[in-house]
């Protein structure tokens, strides 16, 4: 749905290399083309037609594109970068890659309101009816959630916590009970923080029925939508709800990024695994086994962030803004090929 193609036939008027065609050549040429470009006929059907052979036909219409007789332009919505997103998918290995205009007015905001309305289109692509869709805590994916008009039916799952239990109904939790209704499936949200003081908590808080069932479904889903954040005040929601003493332990261990209360060090490797401990959150190992987890993430100061979670090999595609992806793309290494090799890139003892 992202992109189109407009056929134009030049016909007589072809450029100066097609006057070396007679005018019968060039009007059957014409003819040809319009049938197999623009009125969709096969190469079989137009050689019934004019009476010969289906070989020559492809000769034509190959003549016809190398003369100029014919002129194909792909075009997409001006807000929409094609070549930076195919550049960004094959650099990365992702199966789906979207780039967005950035904003004019702020090139420095993080993750602007018009990513998460082309996630809900793209998610209107890949979900099919019977998924499973499970949504992370995150503004982006609270942004993708209100824009969404059309979805498969499907169960949607929260995958996270909440920042603050007290917000539920204006964030995660209004985000699964949209994408429920859209889809007119059932809706599992967790109503609990993301994160606990302490590991015990939070196993409490686990096995709480409403939670406990919640969690029963991260094995099945089928599509995720994560959002990323920045080792930083206001860009990661994590960051903000530790202590400063706890903010200087995690910086210590390199933290460059967070996703799902899940940290990784600019080379896509997780750190501080024992925060999880203490969070209601998807594990790791279950995001890796998720066939399509969508990352909704741009802005120049989520850029480097948005790189090392890529590196991680748990996010397959990515909807971002110029901004960061100019940044992606002019990194020198991007690593290994997430959505080709997805198993753990984790080396070493794991700093906690």
């Amino acid at each position: 749905m992202y992109s189109s193609e407009e056929i134009a036939v030049a016909g007589m008027s072809a450029g100066r290399s097609a006057l070396r065609m007679g005018p019968a050549e060039l009007v059957q040429a014409a003819a040809m083309a319009r049938r197999f470009y623009l009125e969709g006929k096969s190469k079989i059907q137009i050689a019934e037609e004019f009476g010969v052979s289906r070989f020559k036909v492809a000769r034509v219409l190959e003549t016809a594109l190398e003369r100029d007789l014919v002129r194909i332009e792909i075009r997409v919505p001006a807000e929409l970068d094609a070549e930076r997103s195919d550049a960004l998918r094959a650099r990365y290995g992702l199966r789906h890659a979207v780039v967005v205009e950035s904003p004019a007015e702020d090139d420095e905001s993080p993750d602007p309101e018009n990513l998460g309305e082309v996630a809900a289109d793209l998610l209107g692509e890949l979900v099919n009816e019977g998924d499973v869709l499970g949504l992370a805590w995150g503004r982006s994916t609270i942004h993708m959630a209100a824009a969404l008009d059309r979805l498969p039916p499907c169960t949607v799952v929260q995958l996270t916590g909440v920042y603050d239990a007290g917000t539920a109904e204006r964030g995660s939790v209004e985000a699964v009970r949209r994408a429920a209704q859209v889809s007119g499936g059932e809706a599992h949200p967790i109503y609990a923080p993301m994160l606990l003081p302490d590991p015990a908590t939070a196993a409490a808080l686990r096995s709480q029925t409403g939670i406990a069932r919640a969690f029963e479904y991260f094995d099945k889903v089928t599509v995720a939508c994560v959002s990323i954040g920045s080792w930083e005040p206001g860009i990661s929601t994590v960051h903000d709800m530790l202590s400063e003493e706890e903010r200087a332990h995690y910086a210590s261990l390199g933290v460059a990024a967070e996703m799902s209360a899940h940290l990784f060090d600019a080379g896509g490797r997780r750190v501080g695994r024992d925060l999880g401990e203490r969070c209601i959150t998807v594990e790791a190992d279950r995001l890796r086994r998720i066939p399509e987890v969508v990352a909704i993430a741009g802005g120049q100061r989520k850029a480097a962030a948005i790189g090392a979670v890529l590196r991680s090999g748990l996010v397959t595609s990515l909807v971002t803004d110029r901004s960061a992806a100019d940044y992606l793309l002019g990194e020198f290494s991007p690593g290994p090929h997430p959505a080709l090799d997805r198993t753990d890139p984790d080396t070493g003892p794991d700093g906690r």
